[in-house]
């Protein structure tokens, strides 16, 4: 396996552009871009920049259906004629000209990622403008089109993968992938999110655990409002490490939207960019302990544009190329000068909000009056049996 990097990115997938009153601004990966450049995480000797082609229609209904393929070309060739049945030309998924080819082109870029980490052309794979995790086989949901981390993981099932692992940390529950494999017993997708009764989709319940043929396979953190550092990373640690641990994945996929921070103005949780990037650091680690170092790593959600999104993903970029960038790091002012100027807003000065990124290991004691820790033992409780673990 070669020890390099793969940073998928093509300019272009910037045209996945909802509008400029839509909370999905692609200015959010032209800025994450820049400030890769500006720090030199891709000028590094094992990284390589890739452009992958657009994801062609056999390699769409790896996952989607025909007739939604086809909506999509229809409202992507004249936004007036979306078809609201399909979930497009709604509020969450506005119809925009050439909608069909930006959607695509991201789902190439995971595509080619999944499959130069599984041939060996990469040990690691980064696609930040992927981790659109809502898309539905036939239709369109929470400003995803087409579902490229379902996308990434059905090529490694098409490829002869037998175990994958998909662990999703954004705010909002991964429903898409979770449905799409909800019957396979090849893949255990792990979501960790703000609990469904305060947050889109209403999805991602404890008791959602898989089918029957994969009981056990679908994993669902769902997390009080107002979780900070120290209770998300006791419910990730409490869970996610023990069950890739037992599972013993071939490939990690994972997709670190950065809509947990506090800051963040679409979800109720209030994570720091320094748990965020811990968390990172344990995907990484956790790709060489359990899936011979393949991990493929996609972004996902994340509204606030300047102050948090691009630090979270360029951390990302830096944690996967194997040259982590300390939280400290003064960002450059040209790169500041640049968010001011295409945003209005100021940007932060560093690679850190200052906080300690600590937690307790749940073998430090269940507190039944917690919150947090009955919605960790209802996860642990509902899947840790399946796969010969107590709860």
């Amino acid at each position: 396996m070669s020890g390099r990097a793969h940073l998928m990115w093509d300019q272009a997938v910037t045209a996945y552009d909802f509008g400029p009153e839509h909370p999905m601004d692609p200015v959010r990966l032209a800025l994450t871009m820049r400030l890769v450049e500006e720090l030199g995480i891709d000028k590094a000797v094992d990284v390589d920049v890739v452009a992958a082609p657009a994801a062609g229609e056999s390699t769409l209904r790896l996952v989607h259906r025909q007739d939604y393929i086809d909506a999509v070309r229809q409202a992507s060739a004249a936004p007036e004629s979306a078809d609201p049945s399909y979930g497009l030309g709604t509020m969450d998924d506005p119809a925009f000209a050439g909608m069909h080819e930006a959607s695509a082109l991201i789902a190439g870029q995971s595509v080619a990622a999944a499959e130069a980490v599984w041939e060996g052309r990469a040990a690691h794979a980064v696609n930040f403008a992927g981790g659109l995790h809502h898309a539905m086989p036939g239709s369109a949901s929470g400003f995803c089109v087409y579902n490229d981390a379902a996308l990434a993981v059905a090529r490694l099932l098409e490829l002869g993968v037998e175990r994958v692992a998909y662990v999703d940390v954004d705010v909002h529950h991964g429903d898409g992938v979770q449905a799409v494999f909800w019957d396979d017993p090849r893949v255990l997708t792990v979501s960790v999110h703000e609990h469904p009764s305060t947050l889109f989709p209403q999805t991602g319940w404890p008791e959602e655990t898989g089918g029957d043929a994969a009981e056990g396979h679908s994993v669902n953190v769902a997390l009080p409002a107002g979780t900070g550092d120290a209770g998300w990373l006791r419910a990730f640690h409490s869970v996610v490490p023990e069950l890739l641990r037992a599972w013993r994945p071939q490939v990690l996929v994972s997709q670190h939207g950065a809509d947990t921070h506090a800051e963040d103005p679409l979800a109720h949780l209030a994570v720091s960019l320094d748990a965020q990037r811990a968390v990172m650091e344990t995907c990484h680690a956790l790709a060489h302990e359990c899936a011979d170092g393949r991990w493929l790593s996609l972004g996902g959600g994340g509204y606030a544009v300047v102050d948090v999104v691009p630090r979270s993903w360029a951390h990302l970029c830096a944690i996967a190329s194997g040259r982590p960038v300390p939280p400290t790091t003064e960002l450059p002012e040209d790169w500041r000068a640049e968010a001011l100027r295409r945003t209005g807003q100021q940007a932060p000065y560093r690679m850190t909000d200052g906080r300690e990124a600590g937690w307790s290991d749940w073998e430090a004691g269940y507190d039944p009056g917690s919150p947090l820790d009955r919605a960790v033992r209802a996860a642990r409780r509902a899947v840790f049996p399946a796969h010969g673990l107590l709860p």
